[in-house]
């Protein structure tokens, strides 16, 4: 299954839909809405919390997360220590950290982050559980998004540019950024697993407003690699074919161009 979103940055009706309401589990493009729940809980994030790797179930209990399948080294070097709730927010993005991802959802908490997703006006998206609790997943409890909500959801960070930032700073560019001339400023956060690929950004060209893309791929294609997966391919291709329609995103007269 191949969802995708372009709209204009500005809001309205998309300009190109594939499959938009097409529900894909979410991998971590979930984190997006962690990191907004956490910058607007009011915490202090220069706070210290404990770095630990049992978190609070969505079904009781607790779980742990698997060091050999996070894509981020760092937070498992301060495991047992403390770390700032910022540093932590910052490498749930920019690397992707599982843990430190767990630990800012412990943070604000899970009502938090379902806020994140009915302000942003989701209508099917929802990240009830942490990464990798299995035990919730296996009783029917699981993060889902659609291409609709991802563009909705990043659409929702508007006036917020600090946390657009730190998604500028994504080091994983192998998708929708691989499509793009060297040096394009995008905003982004992508997700993969074994069997999904998925990424959402917005786009900052310089001869045109800024766009709105989200691009999930459900599918045999997707390995489960960062970086050596024939799915991220995929995003960077359509990725490309937009870019090179850039200048049409902008409807006139409020109007969507094209849906599919």
């Amino acid at each position: 299954m191949l969802s995708v979103v372009v709209a204009p940055s500005e809001g309205g009706e998309p300009v190109f839909a594939r499959a938009p309401d097409e529900l894909h589990y979410a991998a971590s493009t979930m984190k997006v809405a962690v990191l907004a729940a956490l910058y607007r809980s009011g915490k202090d994030l220069d706070t210290e919390v404990p770095v630990v790797n049992r978190h609070p179930s969505a079904v009781g209990g607790e779980f742990g997360n698997d060091r050999a399948g996070d894509s981020d080294p760092v937070p498992w070097e301060l495991l047992g220590g403390t770390a700032p709730l910022r540093t932590l927010a910052e490498r749930m993005i920019t690397h992707s950290s599982n843990l430190a991802t767990n630990l800012c959802l412990a943070a604000v908490g899970r009502d938090a982050v379902a806020e994140v997703w009915r302000r942003a006006g989701a209508t099917r998206s929802a990240s009830p559980r942490g990464i990798e609790d299995h035990a919730a997943r296996d009783a029917g409890v699981q993060n889902l998004v659609s291409a609709r909500d991802l563009v909705r959801l990043l659409q929702s960070l508007d006036g917020e540019p600090e946390l657009l930032r730190i998604l500028e700073r994504n080091v994983f560019r192998v998708d929708l950024a691989a499509g793009l001339p060297p040096g394009t400023r995008i905003a982004f956060k992508n997700g993969w697993v074994g069997g999904a690929r998925h990424s959402v950004g917005l786009v900052h060209p310089d001869d045109c407003p800024p766009y709105l893309i989200a691009v999930c791929y459900t599918g045999p294609l997707a390995s489960g690699k960062g970086t050596a997966d024939p799915a991220a391919r995929l995003v960077a291709r359509i990725s490309a074919a937009v870019w090179a329609r850039r200048r049409d995103i902008t409807p006139r007269n409020g109007k969507s161009s094209s849906t599919a």
